[in-house]
């Protein structure tokens, strides 16, 4: 799995014209699923991404606080271009997760965030769905994460 996290002041989603999802501050997370995923990525993305140090505390410290220290809500949104692949100038998405599973995939991806976190407080786009994200980004502050079971695949060893 791979995230790119946002730090933002708001963010909202709009599908047909209707705004259907929207945070204030906190976090908008794109999320992409490849063929390969399985819990072990869904758990480590939803661990690190509640827990990720991208806040500043009371006093001032940069990279101090995660969105759960500092009970702020996050959007998430499903973006399977994430797992593209050039071939010249031609996109391929062949390592991106077929979409009848991934929907699935994803569902319980959200529902593992919202029960070690604030169901509330876990929001997202429309699965599928031409989606307009905006983003008002808070820094700028932008974050990838990916979960290790690619890295030891391609053989650095990273977790």
């Amino acid at each position: 799995m791979k995230a790119v996290i946002q730090r933002v002041l708001k963010a909202s989603v709009t599908v047909d014209g209707e705004v259907i999802s929207s945070i204030g501050k906190g976090l908008c997370v794109l999320v992409g699923i490849s063929r390969d995923d399985t819990e072990a990525d869904m758990e480590y993305l939803a661990r690190k991404l509640l827990n990720l140090g991208i806040f500043e505390d009371d006093n001032g410290k940069r990279w101090n606080l995660s969105v759960r220290d500092k009970n702020l809500e996050i959007l998430c949104v499903s973006q399977f271009t994430l797992y593209h692949v050039l071939k010249g100038n031609k996109l391929d998405f062949h390592c991106a997760m077929p979409a009848e599973s991934s929907e699935e995939f994803y569902n319980r991806f959200l529902k593992l965030l919202r029960t070690q976190y604030k169901d509330d407080f876990v929001k997202d786009g429309k699965f599928g769905a031409y989606m307009t994200v905006n983003i008002e980004n808070d820094g700028p502050v932008t974050v990838e994460l990916e979960s290790p079971s690619k890295k030891s695949k391609e053989g650095d060893g990273q977790n």
